[in-house]
C-alpha cells in the first residue's frame, strides 16, 4: 500500500523539483491548484508527467486566457 509513499520528481515543464505524495494526494502540492476539467484536459494534452503547482497555476491561466475554460 502507498499510504505515506512520497516520491521526489521533478516537474516535466520547468525541471523543478517537488515531492509527489501519491499516497496522500490532498497533501501533495498539486491539489493546491484547483483545475476543472476542460484544465486538466488541457494539461494532458500537453504534458505526461507530473508539474510543480507553478507551472499548474500558469498553465490554467494560460487556458484562461485563450478563451477555452467552456
Amino acid at each position: 500500500m502507498n499510504a505515506g509513499k512520497h516520491e521526489p520528481k521533478h516537474c516535466e515543464r520547468c525541471g523543478a523539483g517537488f515531492e509527489c505524495r501519491v499516497g496522500d494526494v490532498l497533501r501533495c502540492q498539486c491539489s493546491t491548484v484547483p483545475l476543472n476539467d476542460h484544465e486538466r484536459q488541457f494539461i494532458a494534452n500537453r504534458y505526461d508527467e507530473c508539474l510543480c503547482a507553478g507551472c499548474l497555476a500558469e498553465l490554467k491561466l494560460e487556458h484562461e486566457a485563450a478563451g477555452t475554460n467552456s
